[in-house]
């Protein structure tokens, strides 16, 4: 990576990863700026995590490179440990020791000098919401709690990139609104995030995402630009017999997919004037609409889509 590129916090030139006759990423090529909070965005098995121990310099690649705040992840680990933080699925916390001395016990780790702790301390129990507690052990905090207290030690040396591998997986919806405050907060410090999720409605909170299937990413871009990507009109229809009516509309000439949400179907269809003969179909054959509307494709919409074409052959990763 060349020095000049001073506003480029992360960058990947064909990183790729094997085990066995596994190929877990595919060539990555990608570049996260300073101060971006950056998604990678796709379900389970589709090579996130693997992506962030690479970039994190504790795994090693099958091939290619990235660099890290400028440092190389091949040869130099070491420079690129002491400029992140990482929040893995798991985060090592001590659940025998209280939020203070595991706090304390990450300042120890990254050599935080005296002097600064108690201003550092003061400012990450404060910012999540963690003073009352500060004397709890680790083990009795709620699944969310834990998860601030993770982001709070991931922060104590104040790294230039915070890696979370889907830091909100299995906390409630409030705590997970309440780590996104808290995410915002460190965008204001110029802190470059990057976050993975398999949950779109966190995608459309970053900056930029990049979805990610089978370890290939698929498109990269803001979000609201992603779903503009589909390129065909959608409508949305609710029915009590969404199931029944998706698989008779997905035999209706002009419709190129159909996804289900409970009893509201979104199809995507060639053009915008098919809507009223769909419409028609799904009266004639008895069916009762509840409700019709044209709408923007979501993030989940574009993603099915984009994998059904990668899988058709009509787009590569």
């Amino acid at each position: 990576m060349n020095s000049s590129e001073t506003n480029v916090a992360i960058k990947t030139q064909n990183l790729r990863k094997v085990f066995g006759d596994n190929v877990a990423v595919v060539g990555l090529d990608l570049e996260v700026k300073k101060g971006e909070l950056f998604g990678l965005v796709g379900p389970d098995g589709a090579g996130k995590t693997t992506i962030m121990r690479l970039l994190t310099a504790i795994m090693t690649p099958t091939s290619g490179d990235a660099w890290i705040a400028g440092h190389s992840i091949l040869n130099e680990g070491e420079a690129i440990k002491e400029r992140i933080g990482y929040m893995s699925q798991r985060f090592g916390l001590y659940e025998d020791l209280t939020v203070m001395e595991n706090i304390s016990f990450y300042a120890d780790l990254y050599g935080v000098s005296a002097r600064e702790r108690p201003a550092r301390f003061e400012r990450l129990l404060g910012f999540s919401n963690l003073t009352p507690f500060k004397e709890r052990l680790a083990g009795n905090l709620s699944g969310g709690m834990k998860q601030k207290l993770g982001l709070a030690c991931a922060l104590i040396h104040t790294p230039e990139i915070l890696f979370l591998d889907e830091p909100t997986g299995g906390v409630d919806p409030v705590s997970r609104r309440d780590f996104w405050r808290i995410l915002y907060d460190l965008l204001k410090d110029q802190i470059t995030i990057f976050i993975s999720t398999a949950y779109l409605d966190e995608a459309e909170r970053c900056t930029r995402i990049g979805l990610i299937h089978r370890g290939a990413i698929l498109m990269t871009d803001e979000p609201s630009r992603i779903k503009e990507t589909l390129g065909t009109p959608m409508i949305e229809i609710s029915t009590p017999d969404a199931r029944e009516a998706r698989e008779f509309v997905s035999t209706l000439a002009g419709v190129r997919s159909v996804n289900m949400y409970g009893d509201r179907l979104h199809i995507a269809i060639e053009k915008e004037d098919l809507a009223g003969a769909i419409m028609d179909s799904l009266k004639t054959k008895g069916f009762s609409i509840e409700g019709e509307r044209a709408i923007i494709p979501s993030l989940e919409d574009v993603f099915i889509a984009t994998v059904k074409r990668q899988e058709d052959g009509t787009v590569r990763g």
